[in-house]
């Protein structure tokens, strides 16, 4: 058989049998853009939608003088206090000043992860505070007011006190991980 006669045109046969191609939004995610870098993770939350809650359009914009807080349902009143009052070790930092929402969005999310993972249950965030309402340091306090509570590790978080960086910084309580779960109920039940 000559090569001419074998040459068939794949598609239209596919579409007479009725088989449609795969569209690209159908296909799986290949471990290279799992991993890939804050820039390409932003542009495809950006195409996405971002239904998680940590969208860039900021909903409403925080004043620069205004103090940022917030905390879950369930939190103790004297848990809340202590964290509004700085009292607690606070065992990293996040510096975000002079950031990009993006880059500011992906640096907190990988941090989260990392203090979970590290039993880090409560942390500071330096953003830096803007003297005007769309200065930049003003938008990414606004931002992270939007961000905070849409993440299920976070439990509470409240601006810091002015030793700590006043309205420019935020003290973050995150969940107690598993084994930190655990220890407490053991402490609980020698009490008893």
């Amino acid at each position: 058989m000559a090569k001419s006669e074998q040459s068939v045109d794949f598609n239209a046969l596919m579409r007479k049998e009725g088989v449609a191609p795969i569209r690209r939004e159908e296909r799986a995610e290949t471990a290279h853009a799992r991993h890939a870098g804050p820039a390409v993770q932003a542009r495809r939350r950006a195409a996405e939608g971002e239904p998680d809650g940590l969208g860039l359009e900021i909903v409403e914009r925080i004043g620069p003088h205004d103090p940022l807080e917030w905390k879950r349902d369930g939190v103790q009143e004297g848990v809340y206090r202590n964290l509004r009052l700085g009292r607690y070790s606070f065992d990293a930092r996040l510096e975000l000043m002079r950031r990009s929402l993006p880059q500011a969005r992906d640096e907190l999310l990988t941090f989260v992860r990392e203090c979970m993972a590290l039993s880090i249950r409560s942390f500071i965030i330096s953003h830096g505070r803007g003297r005007h309402p769309d200065d930049d340091a003003s938008l990414l306090r606004s931002a992270l007011n939007q961000w905070l509570p849409h993440l299920p590790e976070v439990m509470a978080f409240h601006s810091a006190q002015p030793q700590h960086g006043g309205l420019g910084a935020l003290y973050v309580m995150l969940k107690k991980s598993d084994q930190q779960r655990q220890t407490n109920w053991e402490q609980h039940q020698k009490r008893r």
